[in-house]
């Protein structure tokens, strides 16, 4: 799976998120698929969501009914990802910011270069990054989510490397063949142990995820309906700072 649209930074459009739904879906039912790479084009993995989009949108009348429309197709993209049974491998070479870093958690492997970075900005927009979060912490435990969502801490290859959200580091030019290679290796296993072993992790270790997320998206979307998130999201299509109220 790639995404492809570098001249926003891979921002995900609605379009975009249906797309890797519907090829989730396509790799579900194909038996001969034993693992699935996640990657982009252009210098960032992905900068989050299209907020140009979600900005315009929100003039709407019915603009709380499609924030839940975008809430809940974030919600199926990260849950499909999370119960497709064969495993995922992010390739990660570049930022990967807000919901970016959501499409890297659910991933079950994630090959990095010394570029790539993690990064939850939407507080610095009136936003809340419901869907990052529970995955967040579900990996790493709710002091790295709050370093993170509230501190605002930007994590760079050399510690993602170190606190395990990076499994190996390797040169920009050389993320594809190690993925591939890591998919080799994991072809050598039985599918059933492998499947298994993932709905293990991310099912029954993670009991409450599934849970966690449906709420982070109902957080998330009504965020995007109050005060600071029309600023937020007007001031970052101005390219201007925000001016949240009570500020």
């Amino acid at each position: 799976m790639i995404i492809d649209a570098p001249a926003t930074r891979n921002a995900m459009s609605r379009e975009m998120i249906q797309q890797l739904i519907d090829a989730i879906s396509d790799f579900h039912q194909d038996k001969s698929v034993r693992a699935v790479i996640l990657t982009s084009t252009g210098s960032t993995f992905c900068s989050g969501v299209d907020l140009k989009q979600w900005q315009s949108q929100s003039q709407e009348r019915d603009a709380i009914a499609q924030w839940h429309d975008v809430a809940s197709a974030l919600h199926e993209l990260i849950e499909s990802m999370l119960r497709l049974p064969k495993p995922i491998l992010a390739a990660v070479d570049g930022p990967a910011l807000g919901f970016g870093l959501a499409l890297v958690l659910a991933c079950d492997l994630v090959v990095a270069s010394p570029g790539s970075a993690f990064e939850i900005p939407s507080t610095r927009l009136g936003l809340v990054s419901g869907l990052t979060l529970p995955l967040l912490a579900f990996r790493f435990g709710a002091s790295a989510a709050a370093r993170m969502a509230i501190g605002g801490q930007r994590i760079d290859a050399t510690e993602a490397h170190q606190m395990g959200l990076a499994h190996r580091l390797v040169p920009s030019d050389q993320i594809w063949a190690a993925c591939h290679a890591w998919v080799g290796s994991i072809a050598e296993s039985s599918p059933e142990s492998i499947q298994l072993s993932k709905r293990l992790l991310n099912e029954m270790v993670g009991e409450s995820l599934l849970m966690n997320l449906s709420s982070g998206a109902a957080v998330l979307a009504t965020a995007c309906s109050t005060e600071s998130a029309v600023e937020g999201l007007t001031a970052f299509v101005e390219k201007r700072p925000p001016k949240f109220p009570g500020s």
